[in-house]
């Protein structure tokens, strides 16, 4: 263990090293596998790390994509874009070869849930399709787009509704079990990591602070 660090001025990086330092650092990202529909009905899913919820009320997760090189949308934000809705689905260790395929680039003809060999059902509150295998899915609707370069969106959908598996959540106390869960984070480069290794910390109030420090015994005491 060292108090060593190194410095980045990442006004003087370009942007692949940004990316490798974001995606090295920033981890684990949790995986947003987002379906849509185009305009004539085409189902399509990608997955997505740069992604995360932002606040619950109002219900808001934030997705950035990034768009082909020569600077057209990718399906999913094209989608979103022409509809208004999209579904965030979190990936588990079942999904993760199912995922990768989804990953693959494929033509806006191709339907990645085909593909992959993933049932879904129509949504409930919106167009998009739910994948029935993944542990919890979230109906989006659009609520702004950011466009923050040529070449990013950052999507910011509104949570309108959730599927959770059954046997994951408690329906009166909506607690979540997070084992049963399983989901799968993303670091850098093609590795992924399990969510099973856990702890619990619990933030203590500050009268509890203040008594835990008041009855600690100070060094040379």
């Amino acid at each position: 263990m060292t108090d060593a660090h190194t410095h980045f001025d990442f006004q003087r990086l370009s942007e692949r090293e940004r990316y490798k330092l974001l995606i090295g650092t920033v981890i684990p990202r949790p995986i947003a596998l987002v379906t849509t529909v185009s305009r004539n009905g085409q189902a399509n899913a990608g997955p997505f790390s740069f992604f995360n919820v932002l606040t619950h009320e109002p219900a808001l997760l934030a997705i950035g994509i990034e768009h082909h090189p020569d600077g057209r949308p990718k399906d999913t934000a094209r989608n979103i874009a022409e509809t208004g809705d999209f579904t965030v689905h979190i990936v588990d260790m079942p999904l993760m070869q199912q995922m990768e395929i989804c990953a693959i680039k494929f033509g806006p003809e191709v339907d990645e849930l085909q593909e992959a060999g993933l049932a879904t059902v129509p949504g409930r509150m919106v167009a998009s399709p739910r994948i029935l295998a993944a542990p919890a899915a979230l109906e989006c609707r659009l609520h702004t787009v950011l466009k923050v370069s040529p070449a990013r969106d950052i999507v910011i959908g509104e949570v309108v509704g959730a599927f959770v598996r059954s046997d994951a959540v408690d329906e009166k106390t909506l607690h979540v079990d997070q084992r049963l869960m399983d989901a799968v984070g993303r670091l850098g480069g093609a590795l992924y990591t399990k969510t099973q290794d856990q702890f619990e910390i619990r933030t203590q109030t500050v009268d509890d602070y203040r008594r835990r420090q008041a009855s600690t015994p100070t060094k040379g005491s």
